[in-house]
This record gives structure tokens, sequence and C-alpha cells, in this order.
């Protein structure tokens, strides 16, 4: 049997702080896997790419995913598509599972670890949101469960977005990335730009910078004497050099100061001093699918959420 997980489903049974919990763990163990993830991803004849990644895995853990995602920028939601959780034992098919929603919780998530591990210690730091969609809505939700409670300034080209962002998290609005940059402690970028909207110019001692948006070729959201000013962290560097944040930069992966790995298991010392810059700009991994695909199915398994169907009939 064969249990289907809507976004409604998974909303309902997913929670941050388990979430949390559980990428974490995978950040520390991930590189130990005996096989690695891979990441393709195709331009197609209509205005949109297809990605898939393949496979997740990670140690200690009986399964693995395979997903499966258009992205097309103009679309709303803007990414569809479907994460397949497989038995490691057998290869049943465990679950199929809204990857829209899978992707923006681990990747909105893992994203707020990274920024909370990299940025400056205080609860009351601004925090400021450039692109005020899904995976920035979860940066915020993964922020606020590790105690980052401070004020939020927010800026979005489509600005009914922004205001209703702001709305939800009693923020404010701002008409410019370089607005936000000017006023927030914790600058969030998850933007389909493909130019970077904030340099060096842009930074001062101390900030620290997440980009998302930079995950496939051509996508930018800073620019390159950004990234060779800071402590710059990734979560892969050969994929961050291949088609994240480095490639659009036009740096190699040499330039990525540590993994975020190696943060969490004390490889690196991070931060240098309180007036260093840093930045977190991951281009996500196949493992991250099947860390939240797996809290959600057993948490899914407990409740009995979802619909089952048998496949096979």
């Amino acid at each position: 049997m064969t249990r289907v997980l809507s976004r409604g489903d998974l909303e309902a049974v997913l929670d941050p702080s388990a979430c949390l919990a559980a990428l974490r763990e995978g950040f520390l163990v991930a590189d130990s896997a005996t096989v690695s993830g891979q990441r393709v991803r195709t331009d197609l004849p209509f205005p949109g790419t297809a990605t898939a990644l393949i496979p997740g895995l990670l140690p200690g853990v009986e399964a693995y995913t395979v997903k499966v995602n258009a992205k097309f920028p103009h679309a709303r939601p803007a990414l569809r598509g479907v994460i397949c959780l497989h038995s490691g034992t057998d290869g049943e098919l465990l679950a199929l599972l809204d990857s829209a929603t899978v992707t923006a919780w681990r990747t909105g998530l893992a994203a707020a670890l990274g920024t909370d591990l990299l940025s400056r210690p205080g609860a009351d730091a601004v925090i400021g949101v450039v692109g005020a969609g899904a995976q920035a809505e979860l940066m915020v939700r993964g922020l606020r469960a590790l105690g980052r409670r401070g004020e939020l300034v927010v800026h979005d080209t489509d600005t009914d977005r922004a205001a209703a962002f702001a709305d939800d998290h009693g923020g404010k609005v701002a008409g410019s990335a370089a607005e936000v940059a000017a006023g927030a402690d914790v600058v969030l970028l998850a933007t389909w730009s493909r130019a970077a909207l904030l340099g060096l110019a842009d930074a001062r001692p101390g900030q620290h910078f997440t980009t998302l948006g930079a995950d496939e070729p051509g996508k930018q959201e800073l620019a390159a004497d950004l990234l060779r000013a800071a402590l710059l962290v990734v979560d892969d560097r050969d994929l961050a050099a291949c088609m994240g944040a480095l490639a659009a930069a036009g740096l190699p992966a040499s330039a990525a100061d540590a993994t975020l790995g190696e943060l969490l298991r004390g490889e690196h010392p991070g931060r240098a001093g309180e007036a260093e810059i840093s930045v977190y700009a991951p281009v996500g991994l196949p493992w991250q699918d099947l860390a939240l695909a797996w809290v959600a199915y057993q948490e899914a398994e407990r409740r009995g959420a979802g619909v089952g169907v048998d496949l096979l009939a």
C-alpha cells in the first residue's frame, strides 16, 4: 500500500522543530553515505525547467527518495512535482508526497539552521526578507522556532505579496533589496533573480546573508565581491560551483570556506569575529528530501493521514 500525502496532509503532520532536528542530524551524518546523491536539471521547450534529485539517502534510514520537479517561475505555485519514498529493503513505494511542500520545508528550514549558526547571536536581530514566497516563509518560521524573534522587513517585486507577508509576520515593507539590507542584521533572499541584487557596497560589518535563489545555472542574488569578502558556507562545494551561487559569480569550489556539515561537526570554527560578514549559499541536496519525507511518512503512519492506494491492484 502506498500512502499519498497532499500539501494539506503534509502541513498537518509536519512540525518545524521535529524537521529542524532531522535536518541537523542529516547534516552531521550525510557525508558518510556510501552513495552520492545526484541533481539533474534540463531546460524545456516551455517556460520552465525540469529537475530530478536521486537518490535521497541517509545513514540509519532504511529508505530512499526520488524527486521529480517542474519549475515554472510565473506559475503559482512555481514548483510542482512528486517525491517517491521507497523502502530500502525491497523497493516498495511507501509514499508519494507533494514535492512543492517538502521542498519548501526542507529548503527553508535547512537555511534557517545555517542562518542561525552563522549569524551573530541575538534574538532581537532584525530579519530582512527579499522574495516573499514559500521558502522565505519557512526560513522565517524556522528562525522563530530557533528563538530568533526580531523585527522583520520584507521586499518583493509583487507589492501585494510583500504586504501580506509583512502582515503575517508583524513586519514592514521595503521598496528594494538594498533597503532591506540597509535595515536588517540578517538578510534572507529567495527569488528567481538572474542578476545580483546585493553586493559588498550593500553590506556592513557583522551582517549575515542567506541566498536560496541561486539553485540552478544562470540564477544569482549576491555579487562576487560580497561572496569573496564573506565567510562563505555552502551545502556542497562542487554543486555550488557547478550550478549555485559560486557558479553564478564565476568562483571556483575552493572559494567556499566550509560546508554547513563541517560547521555542525566542529570541523570549521565558523565566524571569526563580530565584524565578519557571513553568507550561507546552499543549492539543496537529495538527502534533505529523505529527511523530511521520512519524518512526514512516520507521522502520517502514526495518525493515519493521507490516502492509501494499492498501485499494484
